[in-house]
C-alpha cells in the first residue's frame, strides 16, 4: 500500500511539457503529458503521458491517458521518408540534404469530446462536438458531431442520439453557457431534451426580469 501511494506521489511530481500554448484557467494538462503549440477550452483535462501538438480543442473535453494527437509526419512521396534528408532536428544528426516537409497541420476538436486511452489523431483532423473516440482508435479522417467512433482505422459505430436531438443541442451551444447557468441546469444533464426545454425556459426568464 505504502508503495502505491509513493508511487502516485512520484508520478505528480513530474510536470507538464508545456509550451507555446493556450490552457483556460478551469482547465488541466496532467504530469508527464506535453501539451505544445495546442490551445484548450473551459473545464477539459487530458491524462497522463499524452502527446498533444498543434490542436485545438474545445471547452468540457474529456481526453484520456496516452493520447497522442496531431504532430508532424514523414515525406512519403519522396525516395526516402528518413529525416536525414529533411530539414529540422532530428533523434539522427546526419544531414545529407535539409529540403523542407509540407508544414504540420493543426487538428480541430470541438466542444464535449471524449477521447479514449491509447488514442491516435492524425494532423489535420476535425472531430465534431459531442464525439466519442473509442479506446486505441486509430483516427485518419473527420469525425461527425455526436458520432462514436472506434478501431485502426477509425470508422463510426453508432451516433449518440437521434439527429433531431444532435441538431438541438448543436444549435443551444450550451458549450458557452455561463458556469452559474450550467449549476442551475445541470440536474436536467441526462436528459438531453428537457435540458434543452430547461435551459430556453431560463433565457427566458431572465429576459423577463432585465
Amino acid at each position: 500500500m505504502i508503495l502505491y501511494f509513493l508511487s502516485k506521489i512520484m508520478k505528480r511530481m513530474r510536470p507538464a511539457a508545456i509550451r507555446g500554448s493556450s490552457i483556460h484557467k478551469d482547465s488541466k494538462v496532467e504530469p508527464t503529458s506535453h501539451f505544445i503549440n495546442s490551445t484548450m477550452g473551459k473545464h477539459s483535462f487530458c491524462g497522463y503521458d499524452c502527446d498533444i501538438n498543434r490542436a485545438d480543442i474545445g471547452s468540457f473535453c474529456s481526453i484520456a491517458n496516452s493520447v497522442v494527437i496531431g504532430g508532424g509526419m514523414h515525406p512519403i512521396n519522396w525516395v526516402s521518408s528518413s529525416p536525414v534528408f529533411y530539414e529540422g532536428r532530428d533523434s539522427v544528426k546526419t544531414k545529407f540534404s535539409i529540403h523542407k516537409r509540407e508544414p504540420v497541420k493543426s487538428v480541430k476538436i470541438g466542444h464535449d469530446v471524449w477521447i479514449g486511452q491509447n488514442a491516435i489523431v492524425k494532423q489535420g483532423v476535425s472531430i465534431g462536438n459531442g464525439a466519442v473516440i473509442g479506446m486505441g482508435a486509430v483516427v485518419t479522417r473527420n469525425v461527425p458531431a455526436y458520432s462514436i467512433v472506434g478501431g485502426c482505422p477509425a470508422k463510426t459505430i453508432k451516433m449518440r442520439f437521434t439527429q433531431n436531438v444532435i441538431d438541438k443541442l448543436e444549435e443551444s451551444k450550451w458549450w458557452l453557457f455561463e458556469d452559474s447557468k450550467l449549476k442551475e441546469l445541470g440536474r436536467f444533464i441526462q436528459e438531453p431534451l428537457v435540458f434543452i426545454e430547461k435551459a430556453i425556459a431560463y433565457d427566458n426568464l431572465k429576459a423577463r426580469e432585465k
